[in-house]
């Protein structure tokens, strides 16, 4: 409780510094000026955290959104576009699941779409088909061998461009600085269910807090974590091309964790990366494809506040899906056991218009 007490101390002092009204629970109020999403999900049982989603690319109004509902009893919950559960699809039982990422890969001669989840007390990553939501992951894969410290948290899929190749990227609760992640190959595994093989071990750490939200821009090539009161860091996610760290920024201008990182593509390579201001409720959004003269230089063009509370984990497509998010959708957690959904429009407003210089 002494530590409950002394964080929340900490953030209602940067807060009221930072001139962010604190609510009588210590909560941030949500701003006037915030954006107010066009649907709020039902209930989840425990706390949610962290969505993905999944296009229905022959009937878009039908996608889904798959989010973690984070407990010992746990689940990946399955709604609609219009917030309602779909019971049948939900996979519950799942020991603390943390983030979820979506991908396709090859499974014999067909693709199938995949969500994956880690599981933290039982240290593994847990796979599931999309639509159906069956396990396809023989129990779960087990992450992080021989180390002291496991206990998986974030996840990010990677689907390389020049042949297909699927990796997953974990990061953990902590860990030691240049191997505070692991990636994995995913691969069929020839009896219907897939198999992973490290590849590497890599990424820098503050020591600050804990590094949990990662992002992959596919096209590009690029991997994003959200080192928590440090910054966001960047990577190639090809773990062929090296462990070099190419860029720290949103460094300055957070008033307490860097939370959930989701990336907005205007084109194969332009477009925004959003990163969560947890304790601030709002995002902070940068262009995507660097500078003319510098591509890992990502400067800050927007500061969003969003009606979410102390959002953690977030996802956004360009695909339109529907009248009521004809541009896209961008899905933010929200700390009341929901997940609210913005129409991308309402996001990045009619006015902003953006050249790289």
């Amino acid at each position: 409780m002494m530590n409950q007490n002394r964080k929340i101390l900490f953030y209602t002092s940067v807060l009221l510094l930072s001139g962010i009204m604190v609510s009588c629970d210590q909560r941030p109020r949500v701003a006037e000026q915030a954006i107010k999403p066009k649907i709020i999900t039902e209930l989840a049982l425990h706390d949610t955290d962290d969505p993905a989603i999944w296009v229905n690319e022959s009937d878009p109004n039908n996608s889904l959104i798959i989010g973690t509902d984070k407990d010992e009893d746990g689940a990946l919950m399955v709604y609609n576009l219009d917030g309602k559960i779909i019971e049948e699809k939900c996979v519950r039982g799942i020991k603390r699941p943390n983030n979820v990422d979506i991908r396709k890969i090859k499974m014999g001669d067909s693709i199938l779409s995949i969500a994956v989840t880690t599981e933290r007390l039982t240290n593994k990553i847990r796979i599931f088909s999309l639509p159906d939501m069956k396990a396809i992951d023989n129990g779960g894969i087990e992450v992080f061998v021989g180390e002291t410290e496991r206990d998986p948290m974030g996840i990010a899929l990677y689907q390389r461009v020049t042949d297909s190749a699927v990796f997953a990227i974990v990061g953990r609760k902590t860990g030691p600085t240049g191997k505070y992640l692991w990636q994995y190959r995913l691969e069929d595994d020839g009896n219907g269910g897939i198999k992973a093989t490290k590849v590497r071990e890599f990424g820098q750490y503050s020591g600050k807090k804990e590094i949990e939200a990662l992002a992959v821009d596919d096209e590009l090539g690029y991997l994003y974590c959200s080192d928590e009161q440090f910054g966001v860091r960047k990577y190639f996610a090809d773990p062929d091309k090296g462990n070099e760290e190419l860029a720290v920024f949103a460094t300055n201008g957070f008033a307490g964790d860097h939370e959930g990182i989701s990336i907005y593509k205007t084109d194969s390579i332009s477009g925004y990366i959003l990163v969560s201001d947890q304790q601030a409720n709002k995002f902070h959004i940068y262009l995507r494809e660097g500078t003319i003269a510098n591509p890992h230089e990502h400067k800050e063009i927007k500061v969003i506040d969003v009606s979410a509370v102390e959002s953690d984990g977030s996802e956004v497509t360009h695909v339109s899906l529907g009248d009521t998010f004809p541009k896209g959708l961008f899905v933010v957690m929200s700390t009341d056991k929901t997940f609210h959904l913005y129409d991308w429009n309402d996001v990045i407003g009619e006015k902003l218009k953006v050249v790289a210089k």
